[in-house]
């Protein structure tokens, strides 16, 4: 009697565990947002200013995101983040002031593993960067900027809604230096690496 209710409590056990772990597959219909940090690299060579090299701070924020899974392995994100604020330089002038620059990304990302009862699900991602900048020197202004990006990245379920997110992406981001009354004067050419990481909640 005794073994039977071993038995009895074990099949129980695991076809709770089961069911929870079947809850952690990602399914068309899906809903996530997710918020987090991240530190974007700029590199070096960052364009030009009136002929004189240009050079684009590397600097961090919080970053923010929403995505809607089409069908278990495809589905759409849009994220963005708070202003960068980068400090600028010349190699003549050494610093001249900082730029805000404000990215929205849309993606659509593929996850290998859609579907499948895994609490580690990767995916990649490829789509639109849309980049505003604000907050030029005094007597500038920079245009908005149009571009590609890409991403890869990974959620790790620590329960069924709350997952644990990182990812790097990369950005091609170019725009055009105006200079009041003088029209073009140079060109910000910065291709942004991006590392973040943070917390998403799934519906």
């Amino acid at each position: 009697m005794s073994n039977m209710k071993l038995i009895s409590a074990a099949v129980i056990t695991a076809s709770f565990a089961l069911a929870s772990q079947a809850a952690l597959a990602y399914n068309a219909g899906d809903v996530f947002v997710r918020g987090g940090v991240a530190k974007t690299n700029t590199g070096s060579g960052n364009g030009n200013v009136a002929g004189d090299s240009l050079n684009v701070q590397s600097e961090s924020g919080f970053t923010f995101g929403a995505g809607y899974l089409l069908t278990d392995k495809v589905g759409l994100e849009l994220n963005s983040s708070e202003k960068f604020e980068h400090e600028l330089n010349t190699a003549s002038a050494g610093g001249v002031g900082s730029i805000d620059r404000l990215p929205i990304n849309l993606l659509v990302n593929y996850y290998p593993m859609g579907g499948l009862d895994s609490r580690v699900q990767p995916y990649v991602g490829a789509g639109l960067n849309y980049t505003r900048f604000s907050g030029e020197p005094s007597g500038f202004n920079v245009d908005e900027s149009y571009g590609v990006i890409g991403q890869a990245g990974v959620d790790l379920a620590i329960t069924q809604n709350i997952l644990l997110n990182g990812y790097v992406s990369y950005a091609d981001v170019r725009s055009d230096i105006n200079a009041n009354g003088a029209g073009q004067v140079g060109e910000i050419d910065i291709e942004p690496v991006t590392i973040g990481g943070g917390v998403t909640y799934r519906f």
